[in-house]
Parts: C-alpha cells; sequence; structure tokens
C-alpha cells in the first residue's frame, strides 16, 4: 500500500492507496488524492519526504528516510512513552528499540521469507476461506487454539488443511497460527530486551487476534495507534517538517523550495 500523511500543525490529510508494479505513477496518483482532499495543489507543498522500499520510486520526493527511522519517529509523536515498536507489514517484520528521548539505540528485522510476516496469516487466511478482514475477530471465538507445528508457510497450510479435515475448527486453527506468528515475533524482538510501552504498528496492528497473542506472549499489554498503517508515512512529515523548520533557522527567509533544498545541504 502507498500512504501519504500531509502535515501543517497537525495531520491534514491522510489516504491510503494501492501498490502496484508501476509505483511512480501510483505514487503521484495517491498524493494527488490526497492533495485534492484539502483542495490543495503539489505547489502548496514546501517539502515532501518518502519512505519505506519505493521510497527511491516517488519522483517528487525531496528527499528519502529509511522506513526504520521514520516509523520510530511516528510512533514516539503518538506515544511518547514508546520504548519497543513492533512493525508487522505483509513483506517482513521489524523491531525497533528507542530510548527515552525518541532515538533509536537498536533494530532486529526478519528474513523475506513469507512466514514471519503478515504475509503468513494472508496464505492461511486464503485456505479457510475467511476474508483476510475478519481473521483476528474468527481466531477470538476458539476456545481450544490449534498447535501449528510447521514453521514454513507452505507446510503450514498443509498442516492446516490437513487438520480442517480432521475437523478441527476455523477459529481453532486461526487462533493457532496466530500464536505461531507471534512466536517468532517475540523470539525475534526478545532480542533488543522488551521494554514498555510495547507499540505496534503495519498492517499486523488493525488484527486483534495477533495483538492479543502477542500481549499474552509478551505478558504486557501491546499498544496500536488509531490507524497503524500510516505511522511511517507520519514520520516522514513530521521529519520533513523538521527539516523545514531547521533550514528556515539556518537562513530566513525561505520563500522558495529551492532555497530550502539548499539550506538543508549545507546543515
Amino acid at each position: 500500500m502507498t500512504k501519504v500523511v500531509i502535515l501543517n500543525q497537525g495531520i491534514v490529510a491522510s489516504i491510503i492507496g494501492p501498490t502496484g508494479p508501476e509505483q511512480r505513477r501510483l505514487a503521484n496518483r495517491v498524493m494527488e488524492e490526497a492533495l485534492e482532499k484539502i483542495s490543495l495543489s503539489f505547489s502548496d507543498i514546501t517539502f515532501i519526504v518518502s519512505t519505506g522500499y519505493g521510497r527511491i520510486n516517488v519522483p517528487f520526493s525531496d528527499k528519502q528516510i529509511t522506513e526504520i527511522t521514520c516509523h520510530a519517529r511516528g510512533i514516539v509523536h503518538l506515544f511518547p512513552e514508546a520504548r519497543t515498536i513492533i512493525d508487522i507489514g505483509g513483506q517482513d517484520v521489524k523491531g525497533i528499540k528507542v530510548d527515552a528521548s525518541g532515538k533509536i539505540v537498536d533494530f532486529v528485522m526478519n528474513d523475506k521469507c513469507a512466514a514471519g510476516s503478515g504475509r503468513f496469516i494472508e496464505v492461511i487466511a486464503d485456505t479457510l476461506e475467511v476474508p483476510l478482514d475478519q481473521v483476528g475477530e474468527r481466531s477470538l471465538q476458539s476456545r481450544n487454539p490449534a498447535k501449528i507445528s510447521n514453521i514454513c508457510t507452505i507446510w503450514a497450510q498443509q498442516e492446516v488443511s490437513s487438520s480442517l479435515a480432521e475437523g478441527v475448527s476455523v477459529s481453532d486453527l486461526l487462533a493457532g497460527i496466530h500464536q505461531s506468528l507471534a512466536d517468532r515475533i517475540v523470539r525475534m524482538v526478545s532480542r533488543l530486551r522488551v521494554e514498555p510501552s510495547v507499540i505496534v504498528t503495519g498492517g499486523g496492528g488493525k488484527n486483534r487476534g495477533l495483538i492479543k497473542a502477542l500481549s499474552g506472549q509478551l505478558k504486557q499489554e501491546v499498544l496500536v495507534p488509531e490507524e497503524p498503517l500510516i505511522t511511517g508515512a507520519l514520520g516522514a512529515a513530521l521529519m520533513g517538517k523538521e527539516i523545514v523548520e531547521k533550514a528556515r533557522q539556518y537562513n530566513t527567509p525561505l520563500e522558495t523550495k529551492e532555497r530550502i533544498l539548499e539550506a538543508v545541504k549545507i546543515l
């Protein structure tokens, strides 16, 4: 997905749009939709920061910043008490440790195997013919979560199919899948020496079943932003705002984007 956050004194617009093979064209389209919501044009925006894996494919960005940095910045803005951040996306999972000032002190990432990311749940949801937006709620209905022994997505998919044929309920299988993924995530972020508050961001934050499993295994309440999908974009916007403010302190007034960019190069 492509996310856009536009800031002034606070968030004035945000939007979540599609991502596809034509990333440059889609980035432009989603940005235009966000601007249209607030009756602005590209020329009205002072500075644009892109982030995420596709950040280099945003032709109109003024600066690219890594997603780890932007997620941390966005989460700390929303949760100043945050110390451990878990970003659960469709492609990977990241654990980020921040100190009391919000500075990143360490981070870990899983590999690109689907078994360690949100894609794992997507595949199983498809196998069980349960809409992805319902898997979390369905898993909460479980009274006896299934034990999923395989960590490979393909083998887990076959294990789930066999268990379903043997009469194991869909809710129990979904609960077992959530427990399995949570176990892998917790083992990975434990290398950071998890401290509260723990915040979950990314698409995984929308899955109540996964949040429950993570809270249980971490033995503490896990917090989730109101919209966990835009925290990286929010962080990028905040960092862009800070860049402009620093540039203005260095060289006032800055009447054009070109002068801002020149000041940024010097800073």
